[in-house]
């Protein structure tokens, strides 16, 4: 198992990219996880938001990544591909994603659904919508050789019995899942059986606590949070963070653990980073 993390954990502090890659760098992280921007925006051409936009060049990323020592885990790329736009603005910011993400050199494209319902569709059109847009999107992702990951983060996506499904939409190595610690608890779910019914399927994993407080306010009622909002370790899902990492370890998985923390300019994620460390070294000491 290897470490990174997702730069949503700067958002707050207003980073660009390149000082996220900087922080990597210092603190001995090879793995690095991003959104994609399809376009441009004020926020980010002045450099106030930490991931990459499609216009940039990703070879020259590629480079400078290089030299630090750092590689793209993951292209966030989650438009909630459940919604009616789905099928259009969805299905292009994916594969604009992907062709930038091969010149990259980034292996995976996480993909979402979206947290309701959507109010013009049964349960069962929902599905079939979604299992249209999957495999038109398989079909260049097989060409281009890059994984396309399901991320646990909304309505159908939480829900066991509707992710083996979507799972099921393609028959192909390159459809996986990136199981998220955080977003299964919140949705009221068991994170460590729902590791444990699609471990053989996941490729890439974020690791979130949840705030007591939030738990106690939320839980069951959302489908994911964006990031942890305390400190990995500290909060009511770390228990299951851990029984997640053996879980992992024992199963042989060789993929990313990429942190979703609220960074706070570095305090809290540098905490998070010491506590999944150490939780990973005892998750492999103990795995057979």
């Amino acid at each position: 198992m290897h470490i990174g993390f997702h730069t949503d954990a700067f958002n707050s502090a207003y980073w660009n990219f390149e000082q996220c890659l900087q922080w990597a760098a210092r603190n001995g992280l090879h793995y690095i996880e991003c959104g994609a921007i399809d376009g441009v925006s004020w926020i980010h051409g002045l450099g106030y938001q930490p991931h990459l936009a499609l216009w940039e060049d990703p070879v020259l990323w590629r480079k400078k990544m290089d030299r630090c020592g750092v590689h793209l885990s993951q292209l966030d790329a989650a438009f909630p591909l459940s919604l009616p736009e789905g099928a259009t603005l969805g299905v292009e910011y994916v594969l604009h994603a992907m062709r930038w993400a091969k010149l990259a050199g980034c292996p995976r494209i996480d993909t979402t659904d979206d947290r309701n319902r959507p109010q013009a569709m049964t349960d069962r059109e929902a599905m079939e919508h979604m299992r249209r847009i999957y495999r038109q999107i398989l079909r260049v992702a097989e060409a281009y050789e890059i994984t396309i990951n399901i991320e646990p983060h909304g309505y159908y996506t939480t829900k066991p019995e509707f992710m083996a499904e979507m799972l099921a939409f393609v028959d192909s190595p390159y459809l996986g899942m990136n199981m998220d610690t955080g977003n299964t608890f919140i949705a009221g779910q068991d994170p460590v059986q729902f590791l444990a019914r699609f471990a053989g399927r996941v490729s890439h994993v974020h690791i979130k606590d949840v705030s007591p407080s939030l738990a106690a306010a939320a839980r069951g009622e959302l489908t994911g949070i964006a990031v942890s909002h305390c400190a990995v370790g500290q909060g009511v899902n770390a228990n299951n963070i851990r029984r997640c990492l053996a879980l992992l370890a024992e199963s042989g998985f060789d993929g990313v653990l990429s942190i979703e923390c609220e960074g706070q300019g570095g305090p809290m994620i540098e905490d998070s980073l010491a506590w999944v460390r150490q939780a990973v070294a005892g998750a492999r000491s103990a795995a057979p």
